[in-house]
């Protein structure tokens, strides 16, 4: 097992430990009680992961003498909403969960941001467990205490910053994903290497065939060093206040992709899409190195990751989409974008964001 550690510096009391090894799902009985000792909990899971590994987990700790409700919902973006969200909250409520339970949230990153912020929320704030079962899961979305849910205006608008006690990463589980699945996790990985591991992303443009076999020595490097990466950018900024933003590469025009899909287009898939629209758009404002985007685009086709976007994601409707991100200020459209492979641009005096004015997005995202 290797273990990772979230040295948070705003909240220090806050820090927490990410958990990576085969088979640690199986010892989440010998887990919880080091690292979440509570009452009660409510595993949380969707209608997919509830059946494949909740209903095992489940029978597991409540032989082990623990108090454990499985809570799921639908699976799917789709159901990533307030509704789910109330509902999950009602049950709690109406199970008697008090101020000394504890959520566990079980699936990939839809249950991760849903079940998050329902423990952010429940009675003001109850601890949290994240236990991933998707890489994109594993490498992203539990890890850094962002939960919320969507609404028709945008992704990920209403939400809090909670952080989980700890993340429990086993890679056995990324056994049973599909190609496609593995794909959308995958394009976190790429983002990680473009910002912050120029070695890396060689691993990942050199490695795809191991990759894709599921072979286990490339699979767990996979996972270690992307969870390293983003666990050093959330340690040193907590709440998205300064280098947190470097995270957001690909994901304006990626999230843009998703709403204006009506979420038809999986979220790994969008921030491919989003890195090579993004990558063509830092070349051409003079901030990344010739060849950057390039590569960019070449490992997310060798990694079965579409580059272009869907003809149904008209361009005007794309703008308006990025006009509600969170990273715009003052009107501004803001993109976190690379100075070259395993850099990312800015710095903690200008910021690591930059305005690009909708003419220019408009040009590449109709000529790219």
């Amino acid at each position: 097992m290797v273990t990772i550690r979230v040295p948070l510096i705003e909240q220090r009391d806050a820090s927490y430990d990410i958990l990576i090894g085969a088979g640690l799902v199986r010892q989440l009985d010998k887990i919880l009680p080091e690292y979440c000792r509570a009452a009660a909990y409510a595993l949380i899971s969707d209608s997919h992961v509830g059946k494949a590994y909740g209903e095992d987990i489940l029978e597991r700790l409540s032989a082990s003498g623990y108090r454990v409700e499985l809570l799921t919902f639908p699976a799917g973006e789709s159901h990533k909403t307030r509704d789910t969200w109330a509902s999950l909250s009602d049950r709690m409520l109406a199970a008697h969960f008090g101020r000394d339970a504890a959520v566990i949230a079980l699936g990939g990153g839809v249950v991760n941001d849903v079940a998050g912020f329902v423990a952010a929320t429940y009675l003001r704030g109850i601890p949290l467990v994240q236990v991933p079962t998707s890489l994109l899961a594993m490498i992203d979305s539990s890890i850094g205490g962002k939960t919320g849910v969507d609404v028709p205006a945008g992704k990920n608008l209403l939400g809090a910053f909670h952080q989980p006690r700890v993340v429990v990463a086993d890679p056995e589980l990324l056994g049973s994903l599909s190609s496609v699945q593995l794909a959308a996790g995958l394009a976190e990985a790429v983002k990680h290497g473009a910002i912050a591991d120029a070695e890396y992303f060689a691993f990942l443009e050199n490695e795809y065939a191991a990759i894709f076999a599921k072979h286990a020595p490339a699979l767990e490097r996979l996972v270690r060093r992307s969870v390293e990466i983003k666990a050093a950018v959330v340690a040193q900024d907590e709440r998205e206040k300064g280098k947190r933003a470097i995270l957001n590469f690909g994901h304006t025009v990626g999230h843009a992709i998703e709403a204006t899909s009506k979420y038809e287009v999986q979220h790994g898939e969008a921030v491919a899409i989003g890195m090579a629209y993004e990558g063509r758009l830092a070349e051409t404002l003079g901030i990344a190195a010739a060849g950057t985007s390039q590569r960019i685009r070449a490992v997310l086709e060798r990694l079965h990751l579409p580059v272009e976007r869907p003809d149904a994601s008209q361009v005007d409707d794309l703008i308006a989409a990025m006009r509600a991100d969170k990273k715009v200020r003052a009107g501004e459209i803001r993109l976190a974008l690379p100075r070259a492979i395993g850099t990312a641009y800015g710095d903690d005096e200008h910021g690591w964001t930059v305005a690009v004015d909708e003419a220019t997005i408009r040009q590449i995202l109709v000529n790219t």
